[in-house]
């Protein structure tokens, strides 16, 4: 089983797996880039390495493919989970994980023939204090906040679900335009760790769409973590109910927020694939 890898989507935001006890090398900024590469490595949205943890069931490390280390994704927490309960690694259709962003349990909330196919992420609290998100800003937390890029100017929202989130409430959205200024916002001087950033327009009192700028990553097509972190700045505006369905172009995440602050995310999650890394891409893999 050396070098075997899952690969897995979510809503179409696609993660490959790694058990760090089942590779022959280590993970660095140069053989995640080409990993992850669509020409000549597996093609991804990052890797999710299992690794051993005191502190939860299961250890999870999150590597975006320009190399840098995520806190967490709630799509690579379904995919990781789905991956745990389909390949024998735990029985139990509740555990826990540790994430670089902290604690959270998932739970296998469907399954087709022993298959997970629909998987619940308890993601923590939302955090809405500017030093911990972080963002550099005047206020203790930062909404509706100007931020000013090249030639637009924009009404921010900053909020932590484990890793850091900027939200601009929109009144129409277009994919051109988080293209356009994704990468400007993710490396804005306000915002020390880089940030993902999310378009939102309020559909109704209990659904919202959004488009997704990933921090390190460019446009995804869905992301668990920025789901919840929409949802979490709609309800404290008091744009939505706690309970609602948030829109991306992959699909839909099921999203409630408690009166604490506590975050629930459920969507679906499918594999794609199943392979060990070839001779030949070992080959180049070891060489970076």
């Amino acid at each position: 089983m050396q070098n075997f890898f899952v690969k897995s989507h979510g809503l179409g935001n696609d993660y490959f797996v790694l058990d760090q006890t089942g590779i022959t090398f280590q993970l660095n900024e140069k053989n995640i880039q080409l990993l992850c590469d669509v020409h000549y490595g597996i093609g991804s949205d990052g890797i999710l390495l299992k690794v051993a943890s005191e502190k939860a069931d299961f250890g999870l490390k999150i590597y975006n493919p320009d190399g840098s280390e995520a806190e967490k994704s709630g799509n690579g927490l379904r995919i990781f989970a789905k991956y745990l309960y389909d390949y024998g690694h735990t029985s139990g259709k509740i555990f826990t994980i540790e994430t670089l962003g902290g604690l959270v349990t998932a739970e296998v909330s469907g399954e087709t023939n022993g298959k997970a196919n629909r998987i619940k992420v308890d993601m923590g609290k939302a955090i809405f204090n500017s030093h911990k998100v972080p963002v550099m800003c005047d206020e203790s937390e930062c909404f509706d906040h100007p931020l000013s890029i090249i030639d637009e100017t924009y009404l921010i929202n900053c909020v932590s679900v484990g890793n850091p989130h900027c939200v601009i409430v929109c009144t129409k959205l277009t994919k051109a335009e988080i293209i356009k200024h994704g990468s400007e916002i993710e490396n804005h001087p306000m915002f020390p760790n880089r940030i993902n950033v999310q378009f939102a327009k309020v559909l109704s009192r209990n659904e919202v769409e959004i488009l997704i700028w990933e921090r390190g990553a460019g446009y995804t097509l869905a992301s668990g973590s920025s789901s919840c972190a929409v949802a979490a700045v709609m309800v404290k505006k008091g744009l939505t109910d706690r309970k609602l369905t948030v829109k991306m172009p992959g699909g839909s995440l099921q999203i409630e927020i408690d009166e604490s602050w506590n975050i629930r995310m459920e969507g679906e999650v499918k594999e794609i694939a199943s392979g060990y890394l070839s001779d030949e891409l070992m080959a180049d893999v070891l060489c970076l």
